[in-house]
């Protein structure tokens, strides 16, 4: 049975308000698949940037170097290619040149066929006092969980 490999970036949903998902593919070396496949990804403090051509790239992704690499490893911060279709990149491009938005990367995970996909979506920046109300309501919840638990014994 095979290992299930889910790299999530909890920050994401914290820092910002999230509009639309999509899942893209990405553009990888033998050495960087292998890495994340072993669990040695962070995704924390990345996000994503379209170039002059309208290519949409990870930034900050870091991906350990492999332990049995030679001197062909890869870099482990090093700008990585998202696949997706170019509809999407065209909305995606024209919401985050339009509207100030802005992509981050939620989830990185391999998929049924072996390959890495990511979890991307459409974020508008929280305010502090969003997030403040973000940590009230989870408090809240976590004491209404209590007293439920409480009172079902």
């Amino acid at each position: 049975m095979k290992k299930a490999i889910h790299i999530k970036n909890k920050r994401a949903r914290f820092e910002y308000e999230l509009l639309e998902e999509y899942t893209a593919g990405l553009v990888l070396t033998g050495t960087e698949i292998k890495s994340i496949r072993n669990s040695k990804a962070s995704i924390a403090e990345s996000f994503c940037e379209f170039n002059e051509r309208g290519e949409l790239f990870t930034v900050n992704m870091h991906i350990e170097e492999y332990a049995f690499g030679t001197r062909f490893n890869h870099r482990p911060k090093a700008q990585r290619k998202l696949l997706l279709n170019k509809k999407e990149l065209k909305k995606l491009q024209r919401e985050v040149q339009n509207t100030g938005l802005t992509i981050v990367p939620l989830q990185l995970f391999i998929n049924d066929k072996g390959f890495a996909k990511l979890r991307i979506a459409l974020a508008r920046g929280k305010k502090l006092y969003d997030k403040r109300e973000t940590i009230k309501d989870r408090d809240n919840k976590r004491d209404l969980d209590r007293v439920k638990k409480s009172f079902n014994k």
